[in-house]
């Protein structure tokens, strides 16, 4: 069972991508989509057997590697930590693999799109179940690829290609630090296995060894190390960049990353190495604070954006921050409890903006867009309930997770822990506000696009509208229905050692915090409504006037704090002039000018010299074999002599 859960999708990838021209849009649509199904529904069977039913597996598919003292193998780790992911993977991949066959009706590569979809779930199950460092560095880069294939799909258009580049790259430098963190693992257990190093790991706790030439604390440098790679992957702050350009990819593309599977990577790969991360205070003390600093940094961008994907996207990465800093606290289950349930809230966002986008005829500013909720009520009524889950409505799934993150962060009493708490609660309240925001610039106030444009606005079909009402479900129960699992009362018989404590459990105190931490998330939760209900709905001139009073601040807003400036500054055109000079100076004058263009160069000048001689006059040619006689009777005098 667990072998199909994790191949279907890559024999629908192969099938899709090397006989769709013979299948047809409609067979590849067909293969991978059940396929996907078939891995979904199994994946809710082991979630079962597992998590809830005590079950759980280790299967080795073959040895991957054996060199000398090195061996790794290809096996599947079937614990409640893999099996949650399995079930977010899997159910939210094959909803948007159903959605796409909607969505991309009118695209002319669909085998093309479906088998990257395939691919990209194939490499993320491969990593939540990998056993080892180098079995999760190769799902690890599978989904950095397979995003590079997704975002850049539309090839043609030059802003794609400039983003799946950009997501590549920007990666890279995360994924160095990550390769250099499993290097290090290496070099101090002698193993890759995750059961060998987390067994191995209190040995090691406060002993040193060289690194860049200075002796550092092994086990943080090694947690430093993974976390830069997370940084990348789940677009932490420094390394974030790449992920609101993400959005030149289809709206599908955007779903799939943001909510199920490449972001998520980094924060199961902290929580799956919580026996390191745990014996390292100061690896996760920055956690926490690169956690908590990107929830506030990526709320404050939303609520200047105006593209809908764009400030979904960035919600995205404040989510994530939370996720991060709630791992950061020793929270494991609660930070896997927020990417459980904001799997199935932000993909019904991102497919909710995409049903939009579809109706609105491609149109993405929200300022084009306004009192459509009539035109499309299923659609509206769907982003309300992302809505609501997103900004911790009571009743919804945000609200157990959210809640559960901010007051742990509470119950750490830690200088660190009062910090991730004070940017968690401001966050919540921005994240309310651009919530709302979108909401009624999108669907309330007078129409704002032009009469053809509205003239044609419709309700998405069925294909796309179904799998919006399951992610919706989600996003209402997903919280009530496991809270108790993943951060209530049976939290060690749901986990049974998946994720792992080195000292008290935070959740714990964190059902005991004091009743105005309990009501604080929730007021700034209505505060933020309040505000964006103001500002929109009530007086919607004033945001402009706003704007024109404090434009250095909404500039600095607007353009994202400057990052992506900042970094042409100082790395983007250094490099390019670097470039450049290596280039024209480096390669071009000096080894082409010397090498093979100047002794070529000489060659021909010599040629040219030689051409010369040859000028067809025989007394020419009489007087050179005198000069050659003359001279050769002078060689024989002077030697003679």
């Amino acid at each position: 069972m667990y072998q199909a859960i994790v191949f279907l999708p890559l024999i629908g990838a192969i099938i899709a991508g090397f006989f769709g021209r013979w299948i047809g849009d409609r067979g590849a649509q067909l293969v991978t989509c059940s396929l996907l199904v078939v891995s979904a529904l199994l994946s809710i069977i082991a979630f079962f057997d597992v998590a809830l039913g005590h079950g759980g597996a280790r299967i080795e598919l073959f040895t991957w590697f054996d060199s000398g003292d090195f061996a790794a193998s290809w096996a599947l780790r079937i614990d409640t930590l893999t099996a949650v992911m399995l079930v977010v993977v899997t159910g939210v991949s094959s909803l948007v693999h159903i959605y796409s066959v909607g969505y991309m009706s009118h695209d002319t590569s669909i085998p093309r799109f479906m088998s990257y979809l395939s691919l990209f779930t194939f490499a993320m199950l491969m990593l939540v179940t990998a056993d080892n460092f180098v079995q999760l560095f190769f799902g690890w880069e599978g989904v950095g690829l397979a995003s590079y294939l997704l975002i850049g799909f539309w090839y043609k258009k030059p802003s794609a290609n400039a983003a799946a580049i950009k997501a590549f790259l920007v990666n890279r430098v995360g994924d160095f630090g990550f390769a250099l963190g499993i290097f290090a693992v290496f070099v101090v257990f002698g193993s890759l296995s995750f059961d060998t190093v987390f067994a191995n790991a209190p040995e090691f706790v406060g002993r040193n060894f060289l690194f860049l030439g200075q002796q550092v604390d092994i086990l943080t440098t090694i947690c430093i190390l993974l976390f830069i790679g997370a940084m990348g992957k789940s677009a932490q702050l420094g390394l974030h960049t790449w992920l609101p350009d993400a959005m030149e990819g289809p709206t599908p593309v955007s779903a799939l990353i943001h909510a199920a599977t490449m972001v998520t990577a980094g924060v199961f790969m902290v929580c799956r190495c919580s026996p390191l991360f745990e014996l390292s205070p100061t690896a996760l003390t920055f956690v926490t604070f690169i956690g908590a600093t990107t929830a506030f940094f990526a709320a404050t961008v939303g609520v200047a954006q105006n593209d809908i994907k764009r400030v979904i996207a960035y919600s995205t990465c404040s989510q994530l921050g939370y996720m991060f800093f709630a791992a950061g606290v020793s929270a494991y289950g609660a930070a896997i409890f927020h990417l459980f349930t904001h799997a199935f809230f932000k993909a019904l966002l991102f497919l909710g903006a995409g049903s939009v986008i579809h109706a609105m005829s491609d149109e993405q500013d929200m300022r084009n867009m306004g009192g459509i909720r009539k035109m499309i009520p299923f659609t509206y009524v769907m982003m309300l309930v992302g809505t609501l889950a997103l900004t911790g409505v009571p009743f919804f799934a945000g609200f157990y997770s959210k809640d559960m993150i901010i007051e742990s962060a509470f119950a750490a009493h830690t200088d660190i822990g009062e910090y991730a708490f004070v940017l968690g609660v401001a966050a919540a309240f921005l994240t309310a506000f651009y919530s709302w925001r979108l909401i009624f610039m999108t669907f309330h106030g007078k129409p704002r696009a032009s009469e053809a444009v509205i003239h044609h606005v419709h309700e998405s079909p069925a294909v796309m509208t179904v799998p919006l009402a399951i992610l919706a479900a989600g996003a209402v129960g997903a919280g009530y229905l496991f809270y108790d699992y993943f951060v209530g009362h049976h939290y060690e018989e749901f986990w049974r050692g998946s994720l792992y404590l080195a000292g008290e459990n935070v959740l714990e105190a964190a059902h005991h915090v004091p009743l105005w931490v309990k009501l604080l998330p929730l007021v700034m939760s209505v505060s933020g409504f309040a505000l964006a209900w103001a500002l929109y709905i009530k007086a919607p001139d004033i945001p402009g006037r706003l704007a024109k009073m404090h434009e250095p601040i909404y500039k600095f807003l607007l353009n994202k704090w400057y990052f992506d400036e900042i970094y042409d500054f100082l790395l983007v055109r250094p490099a390019k002039y670097l470039g450049l000079v290596l280039w024209k100076k480096g390669d071009g004058e000096t080894i082409d000018g010397f090498g093979p263009d100047g002794v070529s160069a000489v060659v021909l000048d010599l040629s040219r010299r030689a051409r010369k001689l040859q000028s067809g006059y025989l007394y020419h040619y009489a007087f050179a074999m005198l000069i050659g006689v003359a001279a050769i009777a002078t060689w024989f005098m002077v030697m003679g002599g």
